[in-house]
């Protein structure tokens, strides 16, 4: 899943970057307005992009869920300064 988001990422990217170099070296010899107008959708590109790339799939954890490992959950949850066994109970009881 992260692999496609981020050749999504790229791609849109790379179209952004498209755009903006097309739009000032050839297409505003013919016209200034389209040139704009193509910087325009360029500019939207970039935070699309991000959100694609930042979106969470369906496969992928949550940063605040457990993966299963006890050694990893644990290891995590000192971390973030949280007890692992209140954390396991409140779990359990919901």
């Amino acid at each position: 899943m992260l692999a496609r988001r981020r050749h999504r990422y790229i791609a849109m990217m790379g179209t952004c970057v498209v755009l903006f170099v097309m739009a000032w070296a050839v297409v505003r010899l013919w016209s200034v307005p389209a040139a704009i107008g193509m910087c325009v959708v360029a500019m939207l590109i970039p935070p699309v992009a991000a959100i694609v790339a930042n979106r969470r799939g369906p496969d992928d954890r949550w940063w605040d869920e457990p993966s299963g490992d006890p050694e990893s959950d644990a290891w995590w949850a000192e971390l973030d300064g949280k007890d692992p066994q209140r954390d396991r109970r409140d779990h359990h009881e919901r």
